[in-house]
């Protein structure tokens, strides 16, 4: 689900982005009383009644066109289920424009709901992580804390946070690349912050770990309109300069960095590798989560079956909506058709183009630093089909070792497959053994011979 979110919801809300509006009478939203009133009408049984009532920028209001007004809108986000609670709207910063954030249970998970204020014009609405009611956890004496911004060259920085053992060290460290779409330092999706775990986990075997907000996160405005954006921007880019980044820090030992990572990161590790041959500071090995080797239009196609298939009846509407999924992931079979502006699934095709140029396996297959690959084994996913593509292909590889979890999910929590998206609604964390094998893995292949 959490890929269902980021491409069908995340992406295509970014996109919406653009200049304020010229309607003189709409009204500015400028408060967050304005914010809960405006989701309060948006989640109720008449979101059309906003038609007119708001200011929205240019671009907004086009896309809300084709998206068949605000009540299409709104439609879109019936993969969530109905509300169930909408907390009061409080008042954020994304990619230095205003948000509101509202916390929103929905019956199959918890979201912020997001608006995006641009000279007091809502300028898009997206999907994030669940803020409401949430504890912190309490400051560990085992590691630092230390925030650290991620520069990005023509855009600006990232925000970032160190997790380094005390002591003086050097230490090993692990950098992290998140899955698909928007996504914060913690790769928070519903009540789950994995990349969180993690770096905490690690940093208490003491490891470094660090872990930073997404391009599409921080830069998803200025990324909308970037008809080229590929992986390369998604990923690559930033994986090396943190790589780069860690070598220059103190207590980090350069010679011991790993880059690992989740979901569509993990997917995007062996050209992470390929870059990092060029670079001054190479990994010294690499973690992928969940990772798989098939395109991912199959993986979406293959969830939405099975999403489908766990509800007990599938009505009208709801089989005609995913035709219509279907259809535009159709529009993948001819890229050679796809101009530079048409979009499949909200996505520039250049990004598709350049997924189809590449050959995962093959890029694998050249890694010659220790790779572990991580599977659980109830991830509806990244499934166990995957992991055995990787085994039949890699397995025999010395410097590849493989391991699969039971009872564990896509984001490494206790679950199972039969629950779906709700897996995701509890307030779990990564399991225990996920953490302590990673651990090992890297003081075993960091170990001076």
């Amino acid at each position: 689900m959490k890929k269902l979110i980021s491409v069908l919801l995340a992406v295509m809300m970014l996109a919406v982005c653009g200049a304020a509006s010229a309607e003189q009478n709409a009204r500015k939203m400028e408060t967050a009383a304005d914010a809960d009133e405006f989701i309060t009408v948006f989640l109720g049984e008449h979101p059309e009644k906003l038609e007119g009532v708001w200011a929205f920028s240019a671009q907004m209001e086009a896309a809300l066109r084709q998206m068949g007004g605000i009540a299409g809108l709104a439609k879109q986000l019936s993969m969530l289920g109905t509300p169930e609670t909408v907390l009061p709207a409080y008042e954020g910063e994304m990619a230095g424009l205003k948000a509101f954030h509202i916390p929103c249970a929905f019956s199959v998970m918890q979201v912020d709901l997001i608006l995006i204020i641009q000279d007091g014009a809502i300028a898009g609405l997206q999907t994030g992580a669940y803020s409401g009611g949430q504890a912190e956890k309490t400051e560990s004496v085992l590691f630092d804390s230390i925030e650290l911004a991620l520069p990005v060259p023509s855009l600006g920085e990232l925000p970032g946070i160190l997790a380094v053992p005390r002591g003086e060290g050097p230490f090993p460290a692990v950098v992290l690349l998140q899955g698909s779409g928007a996504s914060d330092k913690d790769e928070s999706v519903g009540n789950l912050k994995p990349f969180r775990d993690l770096a905490e986990g690690l940093a208490e075997r003491g490891i470094a770990v660090y872990r930073f907000d997404k391009r599409s996160y921080v830069y998803g405005m200025e990324l909308a309109t970037n008809k080229q954006i590929t992986l390369v921007d998604e990923y690559l880019e930033d994986a090396v300069n943190a790589v780069q980044l860690l070598a220059r820090q103190d207590r980090i030992d350069p010679d011991r960095i790993y880059v690992l990572g989740h979901s569509l990161g993990g997917n995007a590790i062996p050209a992470v590798a390929r870059e990092l041959e060029s670079a001054p500071v190479k990994a010294r090995g690499f973690i992928m989560m969940a990772a798989s080797p098939r395109p991912l239009d199959v993986l979406m196609r293959e969830q939405y079956d099975f999403l489908y298939s766990l509800m007990p009846e599938i009505t009208a509407e709801q089989q005609a909506e995913k035709d219509a999924v279907f259809a535009e992931l159709d529009k993948l079979r001819d890229l050679d058709s796809l101009s530079e502006d048409d979009t499949v699934a909200g996505v520039y095709s250049a990004y598709w183009k350049w997924l189809a140029g590449y050959d995962i396996l093959k890029a694998a297959e050249n890694i010659t630093q220790p790779v572990l690959l991580l599977q659980g084994e109830e991830d509806y996913q990244v499934t166990m089909v995957d992991f055995g593509l990787w085994k039949e292909a890699l397995g025999e590889k010395e410097n590849w070792q493989m391991i699969s979890f039971p009872g564990l999910t896509h984001a490494f929590t206790n679950g199972q497959k039969t629950e779906g998206a709700a897996v995701y609604t509890r307030a779990d964390r990564m399991d225990a053994r996920v953490i302590r094998d990673i651990a090992d893995f890297v003081v075993r292949t960091g170990t001076n011979p």
